[in-house]
């Protein structure tokens, strides 16, 4: 009974965001003489937004809420819609992606400051980290790192969550100085011979510093980034709970980012 009642929840929220979907495109676009993408054609493509949010779900503090980026991705689509150029190779599926990913991203980056004594513990974690792989040849376990640095381990796991936070755009989006961690594990081909070169250095290294990873870490981040799987679908796979799931990404992550800035530094 507790499913169909959460069922029949999604479903009218579905319904309820297609006729405000509508809504919003009109207002958007209503002037417009030709339109490559109509109103019905957009809320196909709604559940696409929610695919999208899913996927950061376990990011979300408040005041920022899943209905946000919801509306975040909803704005990101009805815009793709406005602009598509139906002259383009790619399909609308795939533009709309795109802009769908970078609206929930842009809302998510406007509530993904930390503060500074927490950017500080981040900072300190890897640094400690940096030092004890040096150390020992290997990268330390949660209890020496933890040691290292005189905390606990819950805490230690806290600021490998924090870094998620602070380091998910990046990981998860492109930018000038912080290539996607998703789109490296794609080996998605670039457009000069330079950056091409610079690509399949970043995919080596970050190939081999996944492969560093114990297993459970190493699919977990396949799971998330090639298979685009979300972390309730990971955790029924391993059958462990989300938070656990959560946990051992975050994990993963941290000692992902500081490998690929130690081979950045040259060490």
């Amino acid at each position: 009974m507790a499913v169909k009642t959460r069922q029949l929840a999604l479903e009218k929220r579905l319904e309820d965001n297609q006729r405000h979907i509508k809504a919003v495109a009109r207002n958007a676009y209503g002037n417009q003489k030709e339109r490559v993408v109509d109103d019905d054609q957009i809320t196909q493509f709604l559940p696409l937004v929610h695919k999208v949010v899913n996927r950061v779900v376990s990011y979300i503090k408040p005041p920022l809420s899943y209905d946000d980026l919801v509306s975040a991705g909803t704005i990101g689509l009805i815009k793709a819609a406005k602009d598509y150029d139906s002259s383009h190779q790619a399909e609308f599926k795939t533009y709309a992606y795109i802009r769908i990913r970078g609206a929930v991203l842009d809302e998510f980056r406007s509530f993904s400051f930390l503060p500074a004594n927490v950017d500080k513990q981040i900072r300190q974690a890897a640094q400690a980290s940096t030092e004890l792989t040096e150390e020992k040849g290997c990268a330390p376990t949660h209890e020496e790192l933890a040691e290292k640095l005189e905390i606990s381990v819950d805490k230690l796991h806290q600021t490998f969550k924090n870094a998620r936070t602070k380091h998910f755009v990046s990981l998860d989006s492109s930018t000038e100085n912080s290539p996607s961690l998703r789109l490296s594990l794609e080996a998605v081909n670039t457009d000069t011979p330079d950056r091409q070169i610079e690509q399949e250095e970043l995919i080596e290294k970050l190939t081999e510093a996944i492969q560093q990873l114990n297993e459970r870490q190493r699919h977990i981040i396949l799971l998330y980034y090639q298979k685009e799987m979300t972390m309730k679908q990971i955790a029924e796979v391993f059958d462990i709970t989300e938070p656990r799931v959560s946990q051992l990404h975050a994990s993963a992550l941290f000692d992902l980012s500081v490998k690929l800035r130690q081979w950045k530094d040259g060490r």
